[in-house]
């Protein structure tokens, strides 16, 4: 797992030197997700299958941009699911962007999550870290990651970032935001998952929703990529994630893009959304 760790580091490094350079055009190429990607999309990719490529006991990679896993070492047990650059089409407004990735051992399955890990490129490079039953805060300087700190959840938060559609999601699902809202929450969305569940993170905690709604009735975010890791982070900083009603951590995947809605947050915010979704 250390070398594992070392390689996302080596990655996020290379990554953020990328993002400091002035083109960072659209390719003519489209993700899995039917989404345009930009070169920089392409780049990290690249970047974060050769570090792992160099890796003896990671066997399997999957990509936010590939359309299906892909094979490094077969002698090697870890299969590691990654988003290269989520919310990279933030970069030219110079928003936070990241890099997530999902770390599981034998299969790329919810049950076999053994660790995860996302990267936040802002105006500090920050790394975080969850594996045997730690959260751990690390920070880049001089060309190293330092650790910082570990991260637990508060019991309740005050922040709130809702994602969707707002026109699309259900009328229970808008009523309970509003509550939040009216009982004092304050607004947090950039359209960046990765800063935005990093802010509830390092702010005690608050809640982070993205529904089924009517027009992504499964969600937008992808489970291996996205929800899983970020689940296993926020369960082992002592809070919660569901689906709106049932636990992520115990989803199946049938296919290496499937998606499911998700609640992330500490355990009185995500109480709510159980009790409202069990309701509904």
């Amino acid at each position: 797992m250390k070398l594992i760790l070392q390689a996302i580091e080596k990655s996020a490094i290379r990554i953020k030197n990328a993002i400091d350079v002035k083109d960072i055009g659209y390719s003519q190429e489209q993700n899995s997700s039917g989404e345009t990607q930009l070169q920089l999309d392409i780049q990290s990719d690249l970047i974060i299958e050769e570090e792992l490529s160099k890796i003896a006991s990671v066997h399997t990679i999957a990509s936010e941009e590939k359309e299906l896993p892909m094979l490094l070492n077969e002698n090697g047990h870890y299969h590691i699911a990654f988003d290269p650059l989520d919310g990279s089409s933030l970069v030219d407004v110079n928003l936070s962007v990241g890099s997530i990735f999902g770390i599981y051992d034998g299969e790329l399955t919810a049950s076999k999550m053994v660790a995860s890990c996302y990267v936040v490129y802002g105006p500090r490079v920050e790394l975080v870290f969850a594996h045997e039953g730690k959260v751990k805060l690390y920070l880049l300087q001089a060309g190293e990651f330092e650790y910082v700190k570990e991260i637990h959840l508060n019991e309740k938060g005050k922040i709130m970032a809702p994602g969707g559609t707002q026109q699309c999601w259900a009328p229970y699902h808008k009523a309970m935001i509003d509550a939040f809202f009216a009982d004092g929450y304050r607004l947090r969305y950039s359209g960046g998952m990765v800063p935005d569940l990093h802010q509830i993170l390092l702010k005690g905690g608050g809640l982070f929703s993205y529904p089924g709604a009517s027009d992504k009735p499964e969600g937008k975010l992808r489970q291996l990529f996205e929800v899983f890791p970020f689940a296993f982070i926020f369960e082992t900083a002592g809070g919660r994630a569901i689906d709106g009603a049932n636990r992520v951590l115990e989803k199946e995947t049938k296919h290496v893009h499937d998606t499911s809605p998700c609640f992330f947050g500490s355990n009185y915010e995500v109480s709510v959304v159980a009790d409202v979704y069990g309701r509904n």
